[in-house]
């Protein structure tokens, strides 16, 4: 893996670009301030408590709304808009950052993608998301083990992370361990019934595991 002094530049990069953006919006947020008359009363600035709290609200009716779509159509909308919440990290540089990895894996730059995914995930490292990302990467790589353990960290972090829990079936499949693999598409398919080509690769390890208690 990339070493702290080798992403240390790369997450500079970002910040600096990011840099640019903050500085333009702190310069109009005091431009707004000099047009309110000394005397006048302030809003005072919302607390974080109440975001994060409508964050949940809304991941929490997406995922009941998910469950219960009634087609595979209905349901890719909702996971789409639930992507784009999780890929929201509350901090810019961090989602400047993963939006450029997402292009390089797009590109199928994965070296590239990686050495950004670990940047990001040193500069916010409570963003879940960008684990799931890098282990997109490190299973595309064939390093199944650190794609396993990076999914394992996404779904102790978000139980109901669906395509996380796709991810750990297939490569629980892959290295052998067919009884956890079921579990896992299992949980999968209980989050997101229409979730695509997971259902009948369920049906397929069932009948492999040919009805053992799993």
């Amino acid at each position: 893996m990339p070493t702290r002094r080798t992403l240390l530049p790369v997450a500079l990069v970002a910040i600096a670009l990011c840099a640019a953006l903050d500085t333009a919006a702190l310069a109009q947020a005091q431009k707004g301030q000099r047009r309110v008359a000394p005397d006048a009363k302030q809003e005072p600035a919302r607390p974080a408590r109440p975001q994060r709290q409508d964050r949940t609200q809304r991941l929490d009716a997406l995922f009941l709304a998910l469950k219960q779509a009634p087609n595979a159509q209905a349901a890719q909308a909702i996971e789409l808009r639930i992507e784009a919440m999780f890929l929201q990290s509350g901090s810019d540089t961090a989602d400047l950052m993963i939006t450029r990895a997402r292009g390089m894996i797009e590109a199928k730059d994965y070296d590239l993608s990686l050495k950004l995914l670990d940047a990001t995930i040193e500069v916010a490292p409570q963003f879940t998301e960008a684990y799931a990302q890098r282990a997109t990467i490190h299973y595309l790589k064939k390093d199944l083990y650190r794609s396993l353990a990076d999914l394992r960290v996404v779904v102790a972090r978000e139980p109901r992370h669906f395509t996380a829990y796709a991810g750990l079936g297939v490569i629980l499949q892959d290295i052998g361990d067919r009884k956890r693999a079921v579990d896992a598409f299992r949980r999968a398919v209980e989050l997101n019934p229409h979730l695509k080509g997971i259902p009948e690769m369920l049906k397929r390890l069932e009948s492999q595991v040919d009805g053992r208690d799993i």
